[in-house]
């Protein structure tokens, strides 16, 4: 079964099992001509265009070229910026877990080509923050320092969270880890501590840098400068409206 609906850009896009078919059918097809071509035991494949000319060959990588595909499943584009993926599983429910999968890993790849720089995971970003606002509220001779200490603390739901979710000792674990980050930023010894962050797998810590366990700077950038933002508009609010609740009718008595 197929739905169509039509696209505002012009043309028309269908959906359902009979598409999810014709994709299957039409890459195992290739994939067919391709596979019994190549080989000691590969068969000679002849090829005739729109004008005559005849082609025989077993390359596979010729035979792609010459043959005239129109379905995008199995096209095979010459830029070669493009790749189709054939998902197959015991029930809808597993190929849509897949796909769901895929696409997470696809939109963590998109965000490190955007960003183009990564950060320590595991709580580092978030602790290294905490003690460089920490000091920085130090300096403050206003109420300003209560607004940023606060600030500092409301960064530390990260890493107490990951301790949390892991059945870990969120306590212990966050303030050894402040310790660390506290000694990186003030001692110049310890600077190779700036890495350091949560491993919740052996509920201690560690450089997840050469760990390898980083994250796309732009997913702490972005978060951190809409929630301040958000913050921010609330507090702008100083204004209650408040409605009275309409009169209601007395009930009549038969």
């Amino acid at each position: 079964m197929a739905f169509t609906s039509s696209l505002s850009v012009g043309g028309e896009r269908t959906t359902g099992q009979t598409v999810r078919s014709q994709n299957v059918l039409a890459a195992q097809l290739i994939a067919n001509i391709v596979k019994t071509s190549s080989g000691h035991v590969g068969l000679d494949k002849m090829l005739v265009d729109d004008v005559g000319d005849v082609t025989i060959t077993n390359d596979g990588a010729a035979i792609l070229k010459l043959l005239d595909v129109e379905h995008p499943a199995a096209k095979n584009p010459k830029s070669r910026t493009a790749a189709s993926v054939i998902v197959r599983g015991a029930n809808d429910f597993m190929c849509d877990e897949v796909e769901r999968s895929l696409h997470d890993a696809l939109c963590a790849v998109k965000r490190v080509i955007e960003s183009k720089n990564l950060v320590a995971g595991g709580g580092a970003v978030e602790s290294a923050l905490y003690i460089y606002l920490e000091n920085y509220a130090t300096t403050m001779a206003s109420r300003e320092q209560l607004t940023v200490a606060e600030f500092a603390h409301s960064l530390l739901i990260i890493p107490k969270m990951l301790a949390v979710n892991a059945a870990q000792d969120s306590a212990d674990l966050v303030s050894k880890l402040m310790a660390y980050y506290h000694a990186s930023q003030n001692s110049r010894e310890k600077v190779g501590f700036k890495h350091v962050g949560l491993d919740l797998h052996q509920g201690k810590y560690r450089d997840n840098k050469k760990a390898c366990v980083v994250e796309p700077a732009v997913s702490k950038i972005k978060p951190l400068k809409f929630a301040t933002e958000a913050a921010i508009t609330i507090l702008r609010i100083d204004d209650l409206v408040k409605l009275e609740p309409e009169p209601k009718e007395p009930r009549r008595r038969h």
